[in-house]
């Protein structure tokens, strides 16, 4: 939880490159981050992968006005629409992202390169089609907003019943690793996201802290294997909530977007 997708980068720097607020070479800059190399592979009209500049002007010249993010896991397809193929790859891949305004859907497949002691981390984005339809289970910003407040407090109560302490290299990395990223969680976010969705991927990652600490540490009262098991399951509804959370975050703009046209086409 505390390492953003690679799915969100896409969709929040695409989504501030189609709104003119960031050049091509910002957005690929900015969504490649600390990989070598991104590609996209099966954009129409192009027969071998190509650059993710060149792909991302491709797919507006295409349609797409705007990029919404999907984070399913086995039993929650948070964020897809279909069709069966596509679903698939998301799940596999646990992200995607879903062109808004032209029916394609973009799935990372990772890849390390390189001898031992050198390796570097290379994406394929899969384009395939999608279906036109409603996302699934994806939160308004305000309904995320309230879940988490409610997920964080659920999240503190229960670390304290299973005697999970906050303290150890595991949990001070995480604490590390949370406050490197609410440094950044507007960079994260891009130009042109709405100041609440920013608070409310800066609540999904404290929540994501917690779920962090109580998977990582090993010096808490839960250390027989059934223990560790209740743990888990007690923690999985408030880790679902954070993922809910986050999509709801990177997919504000296209929200706040299609919310602003459909006031203006109302009579």
């Amino acid at each position: 939880m505390l390492s953003e997708p690679r799915s969100g980068l896409l969709a929040a720097w695409g989504n501030a490159l189609l709104a003119g607020l960031v050049s091509p070479d910002e957005a690929a800059l900015a969504i490649v981050g600390e990989d070598a190399v991104h590609r996209v592979d099966g954009l129409p009209g192009e027969e071998e992968p190509v650059a993710l500049t060149l792909a991302l002007g491709r797919l507006r010249a295409l349609g797409v006005s705007g990029f919404r993010v999907a984070l399913p896991v086995p039993g929650h397809p948070l964020g897809l629409s279909g069709p069966p193929e596509f679903n698939a790859r998301a799940l596999d891949a646990q992200e995607a992202v879903i062109a808004f305004g032209a029916l394609y859907g973009l799935v990372p497949e990772v890849s390390e390169r390189g001898p031992e002691g050198d390796l570097h981390i290379e994406v394929v984005w899969r384009c395939l089609p999608v279906r036109e339809a409603p996302p699934a289970d994806v939160p308004s910003l305000g309904e995320a907003e309230r879940e988490l407040a409610e997920a964080l407090r659920d999240a503190t109560a229960l670390l304290s019943r299973l005697d999970v302490a906050g303290s150890g290299p595991m949990a001070e990395a995480a604490v590390d690793a949370y406050r490197a990223r609410v440094e950044r969680s507007r960079e994260v976010l891009a130009p042109g996201y709405p100041p609440r969705a920013v608070r409310v991927l800066e609540l999904a990652q404290r929540v994501g802290l917690l779920i962090s600490v109580a998977y990582g540490n090993e010096h808490g009262g839960a250390v027989s294997s059934s223990q560790i098991a209740a743990r888990a399951e007690a923690l999985r509804p408030v880790e679902r909530v954070a993922r809910r959370a986050q999509v709801a975050a990177y997919n504000a703009c296209v929200e706040e977007r299609e919310r602003e046209r459909w006031i203006r086409g109302a009579p």
